[in-house]
């Protein structure tokens, strides 16, 4: 079974072949030849998912999904939020993002946060939307050298380790993408 992502984040794409079944072949925006740039406008991330997934479905006439993720602060009023990618502005710079993150929570003893994501499942008919959500700490400082955009900094709950230091493998069993994966995968049950 062939199943389009709205991504070319080689870490995203990596880490989702490796969170769902081997009988599901994930492919990239460039396995499909979708080269246009998607702008998402929407204020929410079911949203900018439905938006992405619906360009895409468009042009390539197959299934797809799309995600979006952020993370949330809860004393920063959810911020980033759906601007999490270009939180410092652009170009996309994960490190400035963190910079930014832990400027903006100097200070502040509430550090409680969650990472997001919504999958919209994008159908001939209809689109899915799915939800994930890990809620932990932002720590005072960048912990470890895995992951990638804010793993360095969060901290799940019940755990004494940020994304970027736990293995690839312990992060995907707790991951808000994971949860939200297990949700859509009785879905893809009916497409095989």
């Amino acid at each position: 079974m062939e199943l389009v992502l709205a991504s070319n984040n080689a870490h995203k794409i990596d880490e989702i072949r490796q969170i769902l079944p081997a009988h599901i072949k994930v492919l990239s925006l460039k396995d499909v030849g979708f080269t246009q740039d998607i702008e998402e406008t929407g204020k929410t991330f079911d949203a900018n998912a439905e938006i992405k997934a619906n360009a895409i479905f468009e042009q390539v006439q197959l299934p797809v999904f799309a995600d979006d993720s952020g993370l949330e602060v809860t004393a920063l009023n959810k911020a980033p939020g759906v601007k999490s990618a270009r939180y410092a502005g652009e170009p996309v710079d994960a490190e400035k993002n963190i910079d930014l993150l832990l400027k903006n929570l100097e200070g502040k003893t509430n550090r409680k946060a969650r990472f997001v994501t919504v999958i919209c499942l994008k159908l001939p008919q209809k689109c899915f939307f799915f939800e994930g959500e890990v809620w932990g700490q932002i720590t005072t400082e960048r912990r470890g050298q895995g992951g990638f955009g804010y793993d360095a900094v969060f901290m799940p709950d019940g755990y004494q380790q940020t994304f970027a230091e736990m293995s690839a493998e312990a992060k995907n069993q707790i991951s808000h993408r994971k949860q939200a994966l297990e949700k859509l995968l009785p879905y893809l049950a009916f497409l095989a």
